[in-house]
Order: structure tokens, then C-alpha cells, then sequence
């Protein structure tokens, strides 16, 4: 069966064709900077790399111009679009109301609209995505994948917050958690690798965005993002955990609401410490360079992964595995030994010769063998989860 990815930002569409069971990929593409003058386009099949540009003034021009390259008779790599049988959309915020994958009807685009209040950098182009695709495949299934429902099975005690709980029951401000489908991934890719289907982990997601969970018996029990993806670790471009007060303090100096939402969620975070950027890549070139402020960066971005770690090790008591994905997770060596660094009385050792041989792409476990809780490098698939969950659904 062929299940089309569909990741609908509000100026590009991510996607890729997996034939399913055999979860192999088709093709996968990327569509840029649509609604600008130029969009970038791009793909890659056993046919080769094929880039163009061309202006794609919408996301639904730019579905039917992803569909008709995978039909192409020179870059295609289906004969119709009707052999596209499942279609799965990643949607940002569900809310409390959807605790698993769905298929999408009238009622949950309702839904996924009423919760564009709480995501509104990304309900609505995800929805953008669900219409175009509902437009042009019609007699595929279509899937909600929700980065929020793996997180619904968080206890009242972790997803709270201690303010009047009227605020919660009016508004349904409480934590939600994101990146549930990357963790939801590599909680199963543990599972395997220990040999058990209800793994105890702790998962750290680092890339850009970055966010770590507590998994107990497969289940999520506490996430570092909350209400939004601001909450939590230091991330790129993102504060994490700050002093509430700090908002009123920098509001009394005449900063608008408006302006500090855009400090914390992107002036912020590796970027705001370090001047310099929220790569990480760039900050360890400036600290060999001696640059003090990319130095105390990558140091703070360190320590909080620590603390969180630690929290999350009490929580849990004990735990199988600690797991670090993502493109920081998967491919800095130096930050997975800092964050774990002096762990060894709570039950963590890590094994720095494995660790530093740890190869991208690969899952690895780089703990030493003398280690009670064992820590792996598990490279994330978001992707092959949401067509995963959407092939159970369509070939029902």
C-alpha cells in the first residue's frame, strides 16, 4: 500500500511515499517559500534528485504540484495518484481530545480549528495540507497524526499548572507536551533494542526545538514543552524555563506583549546567549575560537539537560534506558558525555569511547557495560511513524 507524509509548515510541505508494510521509501521532497515570488522544490527517488523552481502561490497549488512530480512521467515514481491509498497529515496541537491517530472527518478539522488558538504558527497550515489533500485524493484515507497525543497520558499531577484551576477548565491552559511522534518512535525503537514493549525511558529530542520525556511502561508521564513549545529545555531560538515575572518586569520597561513573544519563542534560547546562532554546530566552532558566550551557551544548554535528566530519573525511580535523538541528540558526542556527566550514583554510565564512536544514522548504545541504565543513540523517524499509524488505520 502506498501512504503519502504530508508535513504542512505555513511555507513549505515536507512529504514522503512509503510502500507499506515493507515501510520503504518511495520518494520524499520538500517544497519551499510558498506564496513567494520564487518557491524551491526539490526531490529524491531511485529516479535521482530533481530541484526546480517556480512560482507556487498556495499550498493547494503546491499539493497538486507535489502530486504531479510523483506522477511524472519522467520523475514519478507512481503511475496515478489513485495508488496513493492513505494520506498522513502531522498535526501540531489536538488538545486533550485525541489520544491516538485519527482519521480525519468534518468533526476533527472542527476540532484541529478550535486548537488553532492554542498552535496558531501551525494548526492552520497543517489544515492547509488537509484540504489540498482531501481536494485532489479523494478516495485516499485520510490520517491525523497529532504531536500532542502521546502526552494525553499524562497524570493530572504532571499537567497542571498551580494556577486557579479555572483557567484550565475555561481555556484548557495545562501542559500539552510536542514532539510526541519522535518520541513515540524511539520509546519502540528502545522497547526492541531491550526486548520489551512497555520500556521505561527517558527520551531527549534535541534539535532546534528541543524537549525530553519521562516514559513509564511505554506511557508518557511528564514532557518538558507545556502549554506550548516554549516550556521546558534550552532550545535554538527558544528560552525553555524562565522566571514568569520576567514578562511583567520587561513589560513595565515598554516592551508590548507582542514583541517579548517573539524574544522568547526566537531571539532566544542558544541564539540569545551566544549572539551568535542557534546551531549548534557554529557555537562549537566559536568556543575552539574562544569565544566566552558560545562557551556559557552550550554549557547552559547542558546543564538544564541535566537537571531534567535527574528530575525525570526521581520520577520515574527506575528506569531501563535514558535515550538522546535528534539532530543534536544524534550527532554531538560531546553534549550527550556533559549531560550525563557525573551521573554514575544514580544509575547512568556512559562509555565515552562509544559514545565519540557512535555513527550518525545508526542506533547505538554508548553506555558502559557496567551501567544499570543503559543509554542508546536512536536516530528519530517521525516520518515512518505517521505512516505507520496511518497504515493500521487505511488497511482497516
Amino acid at each position: 500500500m502506498k501512504i503519502l507524509v504530508i508535513n504542512s509548515g505555513s511555507s513549505s510541505i515536507k512529504y514522503r511515499l512509503f510502500s507499506m508494510p515493507e515501510e520503504q521509501v518511495i520518494a520524499k521532497g520538500l517544497l519551499e517559500k510558498i506564496g513567494e515570488e520564487i518557491s524551491f522544490f526539490s526531490q529524491k527517488s531511485a529516479k535521482g534528485n530533481f530541484e526546480t523552481r517556480k512560482k507556487i502561490p498556495d499550498h493547494e497549488a503546491g499539493i497538486t504540484f507535489i502530486l504531479s512530480t510523483l506522477t511524472d512521467k519522467d520523475q514519478g515514481v507512481v503511475g496515478s495518484v489513485d495508488e496513493i491509498k492513505g494520506v498522513g497529515h502531522r498535526v501540531v496541537h489536538g488538545g486533550e481530545e485525541f489520544t491516538s491517530s485519527v482519521i480525519i472527518t468534518t468533526e476533527v478539522i472542527s476540532k484541529i480549528q478550535q486548537y488553532a488558538d492554542l498552535a496558531p504558527l501551525h494548526n492552520p497550515p497543517n489544515l492547509m495540507g488537509i484540504f489540498a489533500c482531501k481536494k485532489f485524493l479523494p478516495s485516499a484515507t485520510q490520517v491525523a497524526v497529532f504531536d500532542t497525543a502521546f502526552h494525553q497520558s499524562l497524570p493530572p499531577v504532571a499537567y497542571l499548572y498551580a494556577i486557579p484551576y479555572d483557567f484550565y477548565k475555561k481555556y484548557e491552559i495545562r501542559k500539552y507536551g510536542f514532539h510526541g511522534t519522535s518520541h513515540l518512535y524511539v520509546t519502540k525503537r528502545a522497547g526492541a533494542l531491550l526486548a520489551t514493549s512497555d520500556p521505561t525511558v527517558i527520551t531527549c529530542h534535541l534539535g532546534n526545538g528541543c524537549s525530553i520525556t519521562a516514559v513509564e511502561k511505554g506511557a508518557s508521564v511528564d514532557t518538558s514543552m507545556g502549554l506550548t513549545p516554549l516550556e521546558g529545555l534550552v532550545m535554538g531560538t527558544r528560552c525553555g524555563d524562565i522566571d514568569p515575572a520576567i514578562i511583567f518586569h520587561l513589560v513595565s520597561k515598554g516592551y508590548s506583549p507582542e514583541e517579548l513573544n517573539t524574544v522568547f519563542n526566537k531571539k532566544s534560547g542558544l541564539f540569545g546567549i551566544s549572539g551568535i546562532s542557534n546551531d549548534m554546530r557554529n557555537l562549537f566552532e566559536a568556543r575552539e575560537k574562544g569565544d566566552e558566550r558560545a562557551k556559557i551557551a552550550i554549557e547552559i544548554f547542558c546543564y538544564r539537560l541535566k537537571k531534567y535528566i535527574g528530575a525525570y530519573l526521581a520520577v520515574l525511580g527506575a528506569t531501563d534506558a535514558v535515550v538522546f535523538t535528534g539532530g543534536i541528540g544524534e550527532n554531538n558526542a560531546t553534549i550527550r558525555f556533559e549531560s550525563l556527566k557525573g551521573m554514575e550514583r544514580l544509575g547512568v554510565i556512559i562509555d565515552e569511547g562509544r559514545n565519540k564512536r557512535a555513527a550518525p544514522g545508526q542506533e547505538t548504545l554508548v553506555s558502559a557495560d557496567n551501567s544499570p541504565t543503559k543509554v542508546f543513540v536512536i536516530p528519530t523517524n517521525e516520518e515512518l511513524q505517521i505512516a505507520l499509524d496511518t497504515f493500521a488505520i487505511a488497511r482497516n
